[in-house]
């Protein structure tokens, strides 16, 4: 059963990250003046939003949002010098395992909007800077 919700989670996962990828850009916030500590934080909380937010019917996000929450993630692995499979396995496999806790959804949701809003002050944005045709 648990296979099953990481293998659905990762499909509907994909299936947006297509859409983000062909579709729009965001601008994204500028994290060169975090700590280690600090953006390692940042991409734990990014992850478990990005999961929860995927899984949980409750706590939907835009398109927007998303590429705002997915791209800052990637560019925070870059920085802390992550590779793909190190990226994974260090935040999306434990932000995964949230999905096993009947409470996640319910703990981790609301804190979805507080953090797109903390990303836009940081100079973040939601609003596709490009479409693709």
């Amino acid at each position: 059963m648990k296979t099953i919700a990481v293998a659905a989670g990762a499909t509907l996962m994909m299936a947006r990250a297509v859409l983000a990828d062909g579709g729009i850009t965001v601008q994204l916030p500028d994290v060169s003046g975090l700590t280690d500590a600090e953006a390692k934080t940042l991409i734990a909380e990014l992850a478990n939003v990005n999961v929860i937010t995927s899984n949980c019917p409750g706590y939907p996000v835009s398109d927007g949002e998303w590429t705002l929450i997915t791209g800052t993630g990637d560019r925070l692995a870059a920085r802390l010098g992550l590779d793909a499979s190190a990226y994974d396995k260090t935040y999306y496999g434990p932000a995964f395992k949230l999905l096993d806790d009947p409470s996640a959804c319910d703990r981790i949701g609301p804190k979805a909007k507080p953090l797109i809003q903390r990303l836009i002050g940081m100079g973040g944005g939601t609003t596709p800077l490009t479409q693709s045709q």
